[in-house]
């Protein structure tokens, strides 16, 4: 792992915090080199990799580390509510579902390319599990869906604020954005895009070939656009997510555990057997949303309908790792 001694020494002798600090900030580094569309199918799975060695040391001998992740690492919920009491005169986020670091590169150099000004660059943590609503419920709205046709309601914390959430092409949501001063727009990709090749081989690369296209549109710059106008943006997700495809099979009373625990998800609602494995396979997390069992670290098993190769819920990096990006026009 490319990680210098001092960060290594931090990882295993300072506070949790200061360890989550390093761990975040080389997830970010790794994730956010520039990329280029020809080579970008397998540069992802490189970093991904790379981004793996930390996973293992969270997963192998710092599992410790992950009980600590909701109060040291900022939750993108608390972070937004933080931003929008700033005082700017109007404001937008756009939501997109499911965005990892991995899309990182394409967000910098598009915004580059095209003149925006970039003020921070910055990951934070996704609700435990990495789900929509949990998302969705931490921001003080009922549902995602709840935010369709300007329907967020008074009840949630990103006050005032005209909301919206769809999952059309970006030329139609242009159209979308009203002239009120603030605005919430949550998108449905890449979720969609990621359930849809979920269960196809890899998943990743072909969900790499679909971000390269999105993220590098005319039409999606230009919604981006007419939501910066005026405004100051942040463009960030609920959660990540995990290329399962990637992931070394479990087996024997490990993958039996896991299957029996999970079926095919990642996480389970409730308090539960953690199994009688060490390092353990699974933890179980008190948090906001009640407790959970998760799947710690990059394993899969073998499950009925077959493992997803792309999805979220667990205990690993890019799961719960959301990108922060703030930017003006």
């Amino acid at each position: 792992m490319a990680l210098s001694a001092n960060a290594l020494q931090a990882l295993t002798q300072g506070s949790d915090a200061a360890a989550w600090r390093v761990i975040v900030k080389h997830a970010v580094e790794i994730a956010s080199k520039p990329l280029a569309a020809g080579n970008a199918p397998s540069e992802v799975v490189k970093r991904d990799r790379e981004i793996g060695e930390l996973d293992l040391f969270l997963s192998s001998s710092g599992w410790d580390l992950w009980q600590t992740f909701g109060g040291s690492v900022e939750r993108t919920s608390d972070r937004l509510v933080r931003w929008w009491a700033e005082p700017f005169s109007a404001k937008a986020v756009l939501i997109l579902d499911g965005l990892s670091l991995r899309e990182l590169p394409w967000l910098l150099q598009g915004a580059t390319e095209r003149g925006f000004t970039l003020h921070e660059v910055s990951a934070n943590a996704s609700e435990l599990p990495g789900e929509t609503n949990e998302f969705a419920r931490a921001l003080g709205f009922g549902s995602r869906s709840q935010l369709q046709n300007n329907g967020g309601g008074l009840a949630h914390k990103l006050q005032p604020a005209s909301t919206e959430s769809v999952d059309l092409p970006w030329k139609d949501c242009e159209g979308l954005v009203s002239n009120t001063p603030n605005q919430i727009f949550w998108h449905h990709w890449p979720d969609a895009k990621l359930h849809d090749g979920s269960g196809a081989g890899q998943g990743l690369e072909p969900l790499t070939k679909d971000v390269v296209q999105q993220l590098g549109s005319e039409d999606f710059w230009a919604f981006v656009e007419r939501l910066a106008t005026g405004r100051r943006l942040v463009i960030t997700s609920d959660h990540g997510y995990a290329a399962t495809g990637y992931f070394p099979d479990a087996d024997g009373e490990v993958a039996q555990f896991l299957k029996q625990t999970f079926s095919s998800g990642r996480s389970k609602a409730g308090t539960g057997d953690t199994g009688p494995f060490v390092p353990p396979v699974a933890l179980q997390i008190n948090g906001p949303h009640g407790a959970h069992l998760l799947a710690l670290g990059r394993r899969k098993w073998r499950s009925q309908g077959g493992y997803p190769t792309l999805t979220h819920g667990g205990l690993s990096l890019l799961e719960v790792l959301s990108p922060f990006v703030e930017l003006t026009k």
